[in-house]
């Protein structure tokens, strides 16, 4: 945490800790990011603090995340269930990948949580993402799927 009292922390893109733990040209190896996950505190060796709003709303950007992996999750188990009419390996793959992609937005937004709070903390532009359209349009595709499936039928 930096001290109030002190001088200002530079508000451009601070160097990094170097402790990278990969020989990828500086970059940090996953299985470094994936350590951060169960000990953030090893963020705060970075840059310096950034204005609490900023982290309470990357915080509210993570329970978002999580309450659309949770929604996800449901959608596959109310699909086994309440799909019944439905031929079993159409069902069982619907609830599959509404199961999958609960379980991949979960882990990413660990993993998003983790970007921003280091870009935050570092000065730098924060990290884009391809998941929500990737995610966006595989909601879609299931979606559609299930009209097609209980607009035909496709029973059991």
């Amino acid at each position: 945490m930096t001290d109030p009292s002190g001088p200002p922390e530079p508000s451009g893109p601070s160097e990094p800790s170097g402790r990278t733990e990969s020989g990828g040209g500086g970059r940090r190896s996953a299985v470094a990011d994936i350590r951060l996950w169960f000990v953030p505190e090893r963020l705060w060796e970075e840059g310096s603090t950034p204005d609490y709003r900023f982290s309470l709303a990357n915080e509210r950007t993570f329970l978002a995340w999580l309450r659309t992996a949770m929604a996800l999750v449901g959608g596959g188990f109310a699909v086994d269930q309440f799909l019944s009419d439905t031929a079993r390996p159409v069902r069982l793959a619907l609830a599959f990948l509404l199961l999958v992609g609960g379980a991949l937005c979960a882990l990413r937004a660990i993993s998003h949580w983790v970007r921003c709070e280091r870009a935050m903390r570092r000065g730098e532009d924060l990290p884009t993402s391809r998941f929500p359209i990737v995610l966006g349009l595989a909601v879609a595709v299931v979606a559609l799927l299930m009209v097609i499936v209980a607009a035909f039928g496709w029973g059991g």
